[in-house]
């Protein structure tokens, strides 16, 4: 094995690593507050990082082209960007009522 290949392998390593734990708290802090919205950015973090994984192993265990491994990290990764930003953007049905019911009753000034 060539240095360059332990070196990427220890870099996803470490991508898996730090992308599952965000991917836990963000789920646990979902659970706790009820937050649609992060929710949906657990699992935004969750698509991204097993591109990670499913991107080494097409390569590394399926025998996949180095570019088809690069393709598919990618694809994992643009869907998991696209739920994330979708996940800041959009406001869930109970917390879009929840903000209207605030405005409707702070006083003006």
């Amino acid at each position: 094995m060539s240095q360059i290949t332990t070196l990427v392998i220890a870099v996803e390593a470490i991508v898996l690593a730090l992308g599952g734990v965000i991917t836990h708290l963000a789920y646990r802090a979902s659970k706790r507050t009820g937050s649609v919205a992060l929710r949906r950015f657990a699992a935004g973090f969750g698509v991204i990082t097993l591109g990670a994984l499913f991107g080494g192993g097409v390569h590394q265990l399926v025998g996949a082209d180095l570019l088809v491994g690069v393709l598919v990290q990618n694809a994992f990764t643009a869907v998991g960007l696209g739920t994330l930003a979708y996940s800041l953007y959009a406001k869930a049905p109970d917390e879009a009522v929840e903000e209207a019911s605030i405005r409707v009753t702070e006083p003006r000034h």
